[in-house]
């Protein structure tokens, strides 16, 4: 495993693992999985864990599998204090308490305002005493470290970033996202003022990965350094040195060992002219493709009507990249086929999820596309049959 610092000099794995999504069984996470897996990633080096309040069952199986193994002393946790659901001072340090208990610990390493979306915010919280909280935090050694994770534009996150001491800061990039978001202007200005910056969505929620267009699956497999699309997305990260950790989600023990042996095998520097010009290739491809900048993060869920907004917008860009029977397959199986039906059509343009969106979607808009381009005849008459069985 290769490291690099924080701002206190300590060493932080360049892979971290993201607890966001961690496999589900029975509506709760399968904590024997995970535990596998992460301690698969701890005997490799990684260091540093990430996840936050409302990741459902995230923390406290984080905090089990911890305490199970005996590693809290040598592991860096990150989580994050919910802001938004803060009304009153005192709701700081409700969160926070409970925080703790699900992380069965006396301190976080790593604490993020989660989200943090502009200065707005931040006054509204500063007025709510939230900076004495945290200095008083700091002070008893309960909080080692504060920064904020943050989705949007870099005018923002710049200003973010000079509204406050932060220890350290967290932003989506990934080689889609290079002028996008905070983007590399962000990373290189919070790099300038000492931040170290940890990466979210490396891979787009999978979309680096996962059914990429023909096109550029050819431009990684004529390169002669053969990596993964997963490899080659890592690598143009850690690429940068102003990246300090790079989050992955990581969910089966194959993608542990080999997120592992790519990090112990990358370094700033590594990639050619030629590399960055075939991931230059490789993005004009995928946006010649893709319709809806979504990275199924969902954010924007639940839906009060009930519509799977991530898995319609998954079906509707396969549309573009994997053909029309391919999507509308995805489609009727992640809409159709359900107890209660998710599809696009169930939208009511309430505009709930709009506000919820990092990637500032217009998704009622886009919706309305998905309805109009996967709801057609063979669809309504799938799903008329699916009703029809399942009212006897």
């Amino acid at each position: 495993m290769n490291y690099r610092k924080d701002r206190r000099g300590n060493p932080l794995s360049i892979l971290g693992y993201g607890c966001m999504r961690f496999k589900r069984s029975g509506g709760k996470v399968d904590v024997d999985k995970a535990e596998l897996e992460i301690m698969a990633a701890y005997r490799g080096g990684v260091n540093y864990f990430d996840t936050a309040y409302i990741y459902p069952g995230s923390e406290a199986a984080l905090g089990e599998i911890v305490e199970r193994n005996g590693i809290r002393r040598n592991i860096n946790i990150a989580t994050k204090l919910p802001h938004y659901l803060i009304k009153t001072e005192n709701d700081a340090e409700k969160y926070f308490r409970e925080e703790l208990s699900r992380l069965r610990t006396d301190y976080i390493d790593y604490y993020l305002m989660h989200m943090l979306t502009d200065i707005g915010t931040w006054e509204r919280l500063k007025a709510l005493g939230i900076v004495e909280w945290i200095e008083e935090k700091k002070a008893s050694g309960q909080i080692k470290q504060v920064g904020f994770s943050y989705h949007g534009g870099s005018e923002m996150f710049c200003q973010l970033v000079d509204a406050y001491d932060w220890d350290f800061c967290m932003i989506q990039y990934n080689y889609m996202d290079e002028n996008s978001q905070a983007g590399r202007r962000g990373l290189k200005y919070a790099n300038a003022k000492g931040l170290p910056v940890m990466i979210m969505e490396p891979l787009r929620g999978g979309r680096l990965v996962n059914n990429l267009p023909k096109e550029a699956e050819k431009l990684f497999a004529a390169n002669p350094k053969h990596y993964t699309p997963a490899q080659w997305a890592f690598k143009w990260l850690w690429d940068q040195p102003e990246v300090t950790c790079v989050l992955s989600g990581m969910n089966s023990p194959e993608m542990v060992e080999d997120n592992v042996q790519n990090a112990a095998l990358s370094y700033a520097g590594e990639l050619s002219a030629h590399d960055r010009e075939m991931l230059d290739s490789v993005v004009k491809v995928i946006n010649s493709k893709m319709k809806v900048g979504c990275t199924g993060c969902g954010y924007c869920m639940p839906c009060p009507m009930g519509v799977d907004i991530p898995g319609c917008f998954s079906a509707y860009n396969r549309r573009y990249s994997d053909g029309w029977f391919t999507s509308l397959k995805e489609y009727f199986m992640c809409t159709a086929l359900r107890s209660k039906p998710s599809a696009a059509s169930n939208c009511v343009a309430c505009g709930k999820c709009k506000q919820h969106c990092p990637q500032g979607i217009d998704i009622p808009a886009e919706l309305k596309n998905v309805r109009g381009k996967l709801e057609g005849p063979a669809y309504k008459l799938a799903s008329k049959v699916v009703k029809k069985f399942r009212a006897y």
